[in-house]
């Protein structure tokens, strides 16, 4: 068994997450993984669990909160996989 970084539950379904960094993560369900993981949007201060907006390497979970953030760019920032403005 594993014990979850987060909550310190030690549960026989606790699953690792390795990073491309190389640091391995101990969870015992997503939600805790979520808790730690996830990138928080610099606008509205939500976790980002879906794709987000990335725009000059600073995390939106929405276009609406890129577009209140980045001023001049907003008109080019859009909510799409796979969309990355430049």
């Amino acid at each position: 068994m594993a014990t979850c970084e987060v909550c310190g539950n030690d549960y026989w379904m606790a699953f690792e997450v390795h990073t491309v960094s190389g640091d391995v993560h101990t969870f015992d369900c997503f939600e805790c993984a979520i808790h730690r993981m996830a990138p928080i949007c610099e606008h509205c201060e939500t976790r980002i669990v879906g794709h987000g907006v990335e725009v000059s390497g600073r995390f939106f979970c929405c276009a609406h909160c890129a577009r209140a953030t980045e001023g001049d760019r907003g008109a080019e920032i859009r909510d799409a996989v796979g969309a990355r403005p430049a």
